[in-house]
């Protein structure tokens, strides 16, 4: 519940993918997240998971979840876009997703904890395509209000 709060928009960035869906261009300790599948673009998946957003108002840096064995690939892939994520939560192996974004959103209470800031959660997939942006922006920011009256979108 907003109480006179700012909010904060945290991006929850999965990219714990195994690479095992597209062989050989993505492999286990390379999967198709950290790579540049298109040739026009010059961001890799994650990179342009968090370009897609970053221009959003109230926009934070985000928590990344990958696996353990990704963890430098993960850091160095934000820091080639001057990004420096709040938290990289490591899994010790995969989960799913729902143990992945409840660790991420145990770290946000704790971050956020002693703060005047409503945390809103924007659980983003490292691997999707999106092509209209415009709308995506759109769906987040017509989103807001119901999450900050505690409602799950």
């Amino acid at each position: 519940m907003n109480s006179g709060n700012i909010y904060k928009i945290i991006p929850i960035i999965l990219a714990g993918g195994s690479g095992s869906r597209l062989w050989p261009l993505s492999r286990k300790s390379f999967p198709k997240q950290f790579l540049n599948l298109l040739e026009s673009d010059e961001y890799t998946m994650l990179q342009k998971t968090y370009k897609r957003i970053e221009n959003l108002e109230g926009i934070s840096n985000p928590i990344v979840i990958c696996n353990e064995e990704h963890r430098f690939i993960v850091a160095h892939q934000m820091k080639e876009i001057n990004i420096e994520p709040l938290e990289i939560i490591l899994e010790p192996e995969g989960r799913n997703t729902t143990p992945a974004i409840t660790i991420a959103a145990l770290k946000v209470l704790d971050i956020f904890k002693d703060k005047n800031i409503e945390p809103i959660l924007l659980v983003l997939s490292s691997d999707h395509q999106i092509e209209d942006i415009k709308k995506f922006h759109s769906a987040i920011n017509n989103s807001i209000e119901e999450a900050l009256k505690g409602n799950l979108i």
